[in-house]
């Protein structure tokens, strides 16, 4: 008896977490203000149970403003010496944290950095491509995208 009751365990909080699971991804952003739209769908498959979900995607604007970017440049900045004497390995993590922290900071940027890590670089090359020349040395990557972890790499 105690294994039929293990499965039934398993069974509903399997379920239960396919259910946070649609609730999160039916719960995104919904910037209406913008005119075109794409469409992505997404087809996950779990334990014989087949969902479907679509949801819309904005343009390719750029969703850094001048002043997160600054803001992005403020942040490395200072860090970079520490990253220096930490070597690439350690620097990477403290990059990633450090990048992390200025998404959120702007408006949940996560998404769009999960999308695209190469915004950090467009961003960073526009306001301080010196800081971000000495980062990418320190991190030891041919661009900042390489070195992000956690955001869809």
């Amino acid at each position: 008896m105690p294994k039929f009751q293990n499965k039934i365990l398993r069974s509903t909080m399997a379920a239960g977490l396919i259910a946070a699971g649609a609730m999160l991804v039916a719960c995104g952003d919904d910037d209406s203000d913008t005119t075109e739209t794409t469409t992505t769908t997404v087809l996950e498959t779990t334990a014989g149970t087949t969902t479907t979900t679509t949801r819309g995607a904005e343009d390719d604007e750029d969703k850094v403003t001048p002043a997160a970017a600054q803001q992005l440049c403020d942040m490395i900045s200072p860090e970079i010496a520490n990253w220096r004497d930490q070597g690439s390995a350690l620097a990477k993590v403290s990059f990633n944290g450090t990048v992390h922290n200025w998404a959120a900071r702007n408006d949940g940027l996560n998404d769009e950095v999960l999308r695209d890590q190469s915004i950090v670089d467009d961003a960073t090359s526009r306001t301080c491509p010196e800081v971000r020349q000495q980062a990418i040395d320190v991190l030891e990557v041919p661009d900042l995208a390489s070195a992000l972890a956690g955001f869809g790499n």
